[in-house]
């Protein structure tokens, strides 16, 4: 059986949550624990509410193997209108280490960029920071540019912002 693309649905909740969590949980070493805490609860927010326009995860034998969030804009993503970012942005790409290699994080990036074009969007934007370089490293070989007019400082990490002119990439991805 392929891997499936697909909008989440209530019963994948936890099953999201989980992969989601086990992705970045990589993270809770290299990050203090007064701001992995935090992170993890606003990792856990983000599953909450409307903010998102999309949820979209990857299932593999039945089973979610990653996921990804797809917001309009850096107010609905971030709380944040004075970034300026009025195309959809990505947040929470997460795919759990014993899935990695397989090109589901490309296949999620492939289908947020196929409905951000379908939505008209130019770009698509994400923000990540050095801490994630393997994250850094397939969104640079996707065709992603940084957008260092959208970074943003979180405590004394800079999160560096990145986007996809999705008129001369998404094809290509």
């Amino acid at each position: 059986m392929g891997l499936i693309i697909r909008d989440v649905t209530s019963a994948d909740r936890d099953a999201v949550i989980g992969v989601t969590i086990g992705a970045y949980a990589q993270y809770s070493d290299s990050l203090p624990a007064d701001r992995w805490e935090p992170y993890r609860d606003s990792i856990l927010a983000s599953f909450d509410g409307d903010r998102p326009a999309a949820r979209i995860v990857a299932e593999e034998d039945g089973r979610i193997v990653g996921s990804v969030q797809l917001f309009l804009s850096s107010e609905a993503a971030y709380g944040a209108p004075e970034l300026g970012i009025t195309n959809p942005i990505i947040r929470l790409l997460a795919v759990p280490p014993e899935h990695r290699g397989k090109g589901i994080a490309t296949a999620l990036i492939r289908e947020a960029a196929a409905r951000s074009v379908r939505l008209g969007a130019d770009w698509l934007n994400l923000h990540t920071s050095d801490m994630m370089a393997s994250a850094v490293s397939l969104y640079e070989r996707l065709g992603f540019e940084r957008a260092v007019e959208t970074d943003i400082m979180n405590g004394e990490t800079l999160v560096k912002g990145y986007r996809l002119n999705l008129a001369q990439k998404a094809a290509s991805l």
